[in-house]
């Protein structure tokens, strides 16, 4: 019998009225596992109703409660890691290990929230007048929606929701339709925890159910995380609906190689950042520009290395990379590295054929690498979200900055260098929002923010870290003014001496 993924309202699964359902595919095996439920307009405000009833409450709540509920989350997620990768590996096709490290990074943010009332503590300036004190403070903004994609399905929505309830928000979350059983369990775990009715809140759907979040006069905020064009539409909405925004895009991630690098280091770098998850991830490297002399015994070095990748299910021991999403993101992948020596490119790898014994209608590709890429290539343009590493050259570091600055894109990237001097430079001088030195995926610890530049953020605000807290709350400012006690009317005896 398949399997049918309903939404969750109020504190409860509540089955889809609309009649329409999405299928869920097992990307090993190619086989509709799931069904699940498309919401209709009444359904995602029957969410945000409930979201909104809980807030009169959860909004009042002291932060003592809100953590303590958190804390509970915690354990529970904690305990639960295993049966939560295994739900990610069956939608999303990741092998286990790689879905085991996403409810990790995920736990990060928890514990971030449980904490969260050091980020919310006030100021307080006193006597800036005579008897006037002025004090801020920051405050819920009620209720919030996110919009999360298919490729960390706890991940991302453990980058938002945390945030946002221990600020004293409620939440609605859409997440992708592809992989949607991860979000389920996790709000069964916070009823479980003992979160009240309607704070959290998931709806299942598409452009229908986002539509609707990002018009809805009582959503105050939405977060997205996504590819450039829906960021740009979802910021472009929802901004125009009076909503607050981030909305996380797309990337092209560059690792910069100078010529002075450890290659064996950098070799092993590039080919788990740009395979590792298939490559299906923001932060993956795409494009590795290698400076000076080096490009070819950097080439052969990451050949080598990704050969020897094991490509088979995610719930097979033995995988280091499991298959792609559906079958059309494979055959869009595939299609880039079938054009790409008619671009100007030399195809090193071809993993296009590729195929694993017994699983013959799974969404399987190999390992791409092309080397020699032109900057007007479409590999190179564009995000392609799949196992495909472009190699470029260049013959200076200035040569290489100025070739990843003129990209669009701005998430992340990355420097191989043995010198202090080069990598400060290039930390300065390059336009992206997360940087790493020697590090491939620079993807901050929670207590800072994540965030890109250009094509690849819209909104002011990063998410988590002090950034999160900030979108999640609005400030106050109180200026206060009491009279001296001693000053009471006459007749009026409050135990102050009257000679001040």
């Amino acid at each position: 019998m398949t399997k049918i993924v309903n939404h969750w309202i109020g504190g409860k699964t509540v089955e889809g009225a609309s009649g329409t359902y999405g299928p869920v595919t097992d990307p090993a095996t190619g086989a509709v596992t799931t069904k699940v439920a498309f919401a209709t307009v009444d359904e995602v405000d029957a969410a945000v109703a409930a979201a909104k009833d809980a807030y009169a409450t959860w909004g009042q709540s002291s932060l003592a409660q809100r953590t303590s509920v958190l804390f509970t989350f915690r354990a529970l997620l904690d305990a639960n890691r295993d049966a939560i990768a295994e739900l990610i590996t069956a939608e999303h096709g990741k092998v286990h290990s790689d879905a085991l490290g996403e409810v990790a990074r995920g736990l990060e943010i928890v514990d971030l929230a449980c904490g969260i009332s050091v980020q919310l503590k006030g100021e307080l300036s006193t006597q800036v007048a005579s008897r006037v004190d002025v004090s801020s403070i920051r405050q819920p903004l009620g209720v919030v929606a996110g919009i999360t994609p298919f490729n960390f399905p706890a991940m991302v929505p453990m980058w938002m929701f945390p945030i946002a309830i221990a600020c004293g928000n409620t939440f609605v979350l859409k997440p992708s339709e592809k992989d949607p059983s991860a979000s389920v369990k996790i709000a069964e775990l916070l009823a479980e925890a003992g979160l009240p009715d309607g704070v959290f809140n998931v709806v299942h759907g598409d452009k229908v159910a986002v539509d609707r979040l990002l018009e809805h006069p009582d959503v105050k905020a939405v977060s997205f995380v996504g590819s450039t064009p829906i960021a740009r539409y979802i910021h472009t909405t929802a901004s125009a609906n009076g909503k607050r925004v981030q909305a996380l895009g797309g990337a092209k991630n560059h690792m910069l190689v100078l010529p002075d690098a450890d290659l064996d280091a950098a070799a092993d770098a590039a080919v788990s950042a740009a395979y590792g998850s298939a490559g299906e991830r923001c932060m993956a490297i795409s494009a590795v520009v290698a400076v000076g002399a080096i490009g070819d015994t950097l080439v052969e070095k990451i050949r080598e290395r990704a050969e020897k990748i094991k490509i088979g299910p995610g719930n097979d021991p033995a995988s280091e990379m499991g298959p792609l999403i559906t079958r059309a993101h494979r055959d869009k992948v595939a299609s880039y590295v079938e054009g790409a020596a008619d671009e100007g490119a030399e195809v090193v790898l071809d993993g296009t054929g590729f195929t694993v014994d017994g699983f013959e209608d799974g969404h399987w590709i190999g390992i791409s690498l092309l080397d020699k890429v032109p900057t007007g290539a479409k590999a190179y343009q564009d995000e392609i979200f799949g196992p495909v590493l472009c190699v470029l050259r260049v013959d200076t570091y200035e040569d290489g900055v100025a070739l990843i600055n003129n990209s669009p894109f701005g998430n992340g990237t990355a420097i191989f260098t043995r010198d202090g001097g080069a990598a400060r430079r290039f930390q300065l001088e390059i336009e992206a929002g997360m940087v790493g030195v020697n590090v491939p995926i620079p993807v901050p610890v929670g207590y800072h923010s994540f965030g890109g530049w250009k094509d690849s953020l819209f909104g002011d605000h990063h998410i988590y870290g002090n950034d999160g807290t900030h979108f999640y709350t609005r400030g106050k400012v109180v200026t206060t003014r009491w009279p001296d006690p001693a000053d009471a009317p006459a007749g009026v005896d409050l135990g102050f001496p009257r000679n001040h």
